[in-house]
């Protein structure tokens, strides 16, 4: 399964982990898992912490089983959360092969132009302004890569890693 909502990027790495002892052992509801990342984590939302727990599962750090989230026993280390993200965070792994690929740096909506004929039919009829809610969402991709260290910000724009 490939993940399309991510969270605005945030920094240091370690807040990955930090949320995801927010999200119980024990399932619950999203409700309370939500209220727990607000609570626990300062996610200022309900909002917000929906995005986090759906980030959280394309990580493998949590999962959801008949409507309820836990925290899974993983360690989120650099290596396994990149490897997370690269298979499961739709258009991750087009937007970094983009990155390898270009001669030189590019910017964010550089990057969109390039990936926005991989867009789902649905997602394109699903929002008003479907192509700034895309935009947005490569802007995200881009930042959690660097990140997680796949890429770089260089002169208003990024570079593969």
């Amino acid at each position: 399964m490939r993940f399309k909502v991510l969270p605005e990027p945030a920094e240091p790495i370690d807040r990955i982990a930090e949320l995801q002892q927010a999200v119980p052992l024990v399932p619950d509801e999203e409700t309370s898992c939500c209220a727990r990342l607000m609570q626990r984590g300062g996610v200022p939302s309900q909002d917000r912490a929906k995005e986090w727990l759906t980030f959280l599962r394309a990580l493998e750090l949590a999962e959801e089983t008949e409507g309820k989230y836990r925290r899974l026993q993983r360690d989120p280390d650099i290596e396994t959360l990149r490897e997370a993200f690269q298979e499961r965070i739709y258009l991750a792994d087009d937007v970094l092969v983009i990155l390898s690929d270009a001669d030189e740096q590019l910017d964010a909506d550089a990057v969109f132009e390039r990936v926005k004929d991989r867009l789902p039919q649905w997602g394109k009829l699903r929002h008003a302004d479907s192509e700034a809610v895309w935009r947005e969402r490569v802007w995200r991709i881009l930042e959690w890569a660097v990140v997680l260290g796949l890429a770089e910000r260089a002169d208003g724009g990024y570079v593969a890693r």
